[in-house]
């Protein structure tokens, strides 16, 4: 069984109980990906499996067997940030930052599913293209959590990624 993270194959833990956050941070040390309520409540955890977000404090690491797993790490680096990365910088969508890397995941498969067509609970016009407001932003990102208060800051963020990437 293996598990393709940022890229290179890795083989999955032989304990079938070993998360995926556990995989990440403590076989694969990659850090990036945080713990925050381990309950699934939170969203420090966030990743992409397959560009899906998923919380990996919830998801078992022999359940991504086959698939592709994007963490923070893998999106960007200090060298060559991914467009997100780079927004949540210039509108200050972070604090201490703990969150930020869930944060970041999330709206890059937030971004996805707009583009997709998929709608959210506030998406008014079911039958036409979802036209991105700050109440859609909040709306899908209410699953990440921020304690420092950055909310107004990451919205900005992605609301400046998402008018790039349509222009």
């Amino acid at each position: 069984m293996t598990i393709r993270i940022n890229g290179t194959d890795v083989v999955a833990p032989d304990d079938a109980r070993v998360s995926l956050l556990d995989l990440l941070r403590e076989h694969l040390h990659l850090t990036g990906t945080k713990v925050g309520c381990n309950q699934g409540a939170c969203g420090a955890c966030t990743v992409l499996v397959n560009g899906e977000r998923v919380l990996s404090c919830l998801t078992l690491a022999v359940q991504a067997d086959g698939q592709s797993v994007t963490t923070i790490e893998g999106l960007g680096s200090g060298e060559d940030p991914h467009p997100l990365q780079a927004a949540f910088i210039e509108h200050d969508g972070f604090q201490c930052g703990y969150c930020t890397p869930g944060q970041v995941c999330a709206a890059a498969a937030m971004l996805r599913e707009i583009e997709a067509g998929v709608p959210s609970y506030v998406t008014a016009d079911l039958t036409g293209p979802v036209v991105l407001s700050r109440d859609e932003v909040r709306e899908r990102m209410s699953g990440n959590l921020c304690r420092c208060g950055a909310h107004n800051g990451i919205v900005d963020a992605i609301l400046e990624v998402a008018k790039e990437r349509s222009a």
